[in-house]
């Protein structure tokens, strides 16, 4: 069972701004820049290539839609994407609010960020889906998929 699973069933604390059927959108514990959150199925699967189609799709729809809403509620001109898939065996899509392509690099990730300033960040990701018309998907708790 990997971390994600883990954090899903609420085995391991998470932060999360989104949950549907399909996939859950969670903050990670060390954040490129503010607001950088993982896109990740429910249906725990290794490489984004053995994904199906439908998950596929619904993965990248999701992302978009936190992509538009990180540069508005970070005040950033662009969202980056990266799929690596080495450090957990289970598909996520890093959507990372960005300045400049730095931002992608995975060297520039913030080790201890605090529990607050990371709680505050997924704060302003929450009520900015809620904002935009999203809010079926944000949960009713930050730290809780019910």
């Amino acid at each position: 069972m990997s971390i994600f699973t883990k954090i899903m069933a609420g085995e391991i604390p998470g932060r999360f701004v989104w949950a549907d059927d399909v996939c859950v959108v969670m903050a990670t514990i060390e954040p490129h820049a503010d607001g950088h959150v993982m896109v990740v199925p429910r249906e725990e699967i290794d490489k984004f290539i053995d994904l199906d189609d439908a998950t596929a799709d619904h993965l990248f729809r999701v992302a978009r839609i936190i992509a538009r809403v990180q540069e508005t509620a970070f005040d950033v001109p662009r969202s980056g994407l990266v799929i690596a898939g080495y450090g957990v065996p289970h598909c996520h899509l890093h959507v990372i609010p960005m300045v400049s392509e730095k931002a992608l690099a995975f060297a520039s990730a913030r080790k201890n960020v605090p529990a607050e300033e990371l709680d505050a960040s997924m704060m302003t990701l929450r009520t900015a889906l809620i904002d935009a018309g999203h809010g079926q998907h944000v949960p009713a708790q930050l730290t809780s998929l019910d």
